[in-house]
């Protein structure tokens, strides 16, 4: 069975409310889930989301895959952070030389 995070749309016409859920992916958007994990309110915006972290993480370690938008809830939570660990240091590669061909035809001129 292979599980998504994912969001279940609920709430009035052109008033959306959303809760995430963990469900196996065969599943329509807002039919059965596994498991509610907590809720989403767009209007309020990612920050004031609402996710139960412990059962987050469960499934997370377990790999369970998450949408776009699951996924911008989880990293303004630290929860992507948590299971994949700190993002490594990137290495600053040096800037290039010009080539040498434009050398040359800069020398011509």
């Amino acid at each position: 069975m292979a599980v998504k995070i994912r969001l279940t749309r609920t709430g009035r016409h052109e008033k959306p409310f959303y809760r995430v859920v963990a469900a196996d992916s065969r599943y329509t958007r807002d039919g059965r889930f596994v498991e509610q994990l907590g809720y989403y309110d767009p209007a309020k915006g990612v920050e004031s989301a609402v996710l139960d972290e412990e059962a987050t993480l469960k499934w997370l370690k377990n790999g369970a895959q998450y949408s776009g938008t699951v996924k911008t809830i989880l990293t303004s939570k630290g929860l992507i952070a948590k299971v994949k660990g700190p993002a490594p240091k990137e290495e600053k590669k040096p800037a290039k030389k010009p080539a040498a061909k434009k050398e040359a035809k800069k020398e011509e001129k």
